[in-house]
Order: structure tokens, then C-alpha cells, then sequence
């Protein structure tokens, strides 16, 4: 079902190389952080599946309002996965679960849940080094929103932190 996912999001991109590496790169990290963190199989699974689509308003986003900030992700988001995800025949909750993690991932606070978190650890992963962050914002990026074991170590080898 995943590669189905990752099929069908390389289709959606139509040829836009950056959002491809982008969500296959946050894919990876969150699939790899899930599986060290033991996950179970359903809440990994749902994770990877929103991984996957995190970012699939962006097209819109660039259209629409001439950029892609995280508010408009958020909400165009939303429909935009259940639509995405609709010939998969997921059940409802799992559904429902990785449209609120799309349109929630640029959110911060209140994070109820290891897929969440660990989505907002992959995507700030790739995206340090896309913006090219400072290492002073990556460190407080990883004291006031990195909770798993497995992302702080991730981050912390990757950009050179002290863990």
C-alpha cells in the first residue's frame, strides 16, 4: 500500500523534482524513526501514509496564494489527502487520523500522538536542510520539539549537535 501511495504522489507531482525528493526524503526519515521507535504496525502504516502527503496542498498553495505556508497546507491539505487516499478504501479512523496529521504538521503544540510527532521530526529533518537553518534554530528547533530518542539522535548526527 505504501509504494501504491508513493507511486501515485510521484504521478501527483508531475514532475516537480523538488516536492518528489522532498516527501520521499521525509518519508524516510519518518519510516526509519517509526520503525527504531517499534511503532505498532497500524500507527506505523499510518505515519508512512501521511508522510507521503504531507504536502500535497503545496501545488495548490503556490497557486492559490502565491506561496506555501504551513496555515494554507493545513487546511487545503485536508480534503486534498481524503480525495488522494479515496481508492485506497483505508477505514475511517486510520482516514481520518492521517488527514488531522496533513492538517496539523506545521502545528507545534498539543501534539497528541508518536505518528505526530514523529511526522513533525521527519519534516523538520529534511527541512533544516532545505532552508539551510541556522545551527542556533536547529538546536532550538530540537530542545523544544524533538521528543523521540531516535530523531534526537537522528538530528543531533546529522548537523553536528552535542546530544
Amino acid at each position: 500500500m505504501i509504494a501504491k501511495a508513493i507511486e501515485k504522489m510521484i504521478r501527483f507531482y508531475d514532475g516537480n523534482i523538488h516536492d518528489i525528493e522532498h516527501f520521499l526524503k521525509v518519508w524516510g526519515y519518518a519510516k526509519t524513526i517509526g520503525e527504531l521507535e517499534s511503532l505498532d504496525r497500524i500507527t506505523q502504516q499510518t505515519l508512512e501514509l501521511a508522510a507521503v502527503v504531507h504536502d500535497i496542498a503545496c501545488p495548490l498553495c503556490r497557486e492559490k496564494y502565491g506561496n506555501t505556508a504551513g496555515e494554507y497546507q493545513q487546511t487545503e491539505g485536508i480534503p486534498l489527502t481524503k480525495e488522494f487516499y479515496s481508492e485506497f478504501h483505508l477505514p475511517d479512523k486510520q482516514l481520518n487520523r492521517i488527514c488531522y496529521l496533513v492538517g496539523h504538521h506545521h502545528t507545534y503544540r498539543n501534539i497528541d500522538g508518536s505518528d505526530y510527532q514523529i511526522l513533525l521530526e521527519a519534516d523538520f529533518l529534511v527541512n533544516a536542510s532545505e532552508s539551510q537553518m541556522s545551527r542556533q534554530v536547529i538546536e532550538k528547533f530540537k530542545n523544544n520539539v524533538f521528543r523521540t530518542e531516535t530523531g534526537i539522535q537522528l538530528l543531533s548526527e546529522i548537523y553536528g549537535l552535542s546530544h
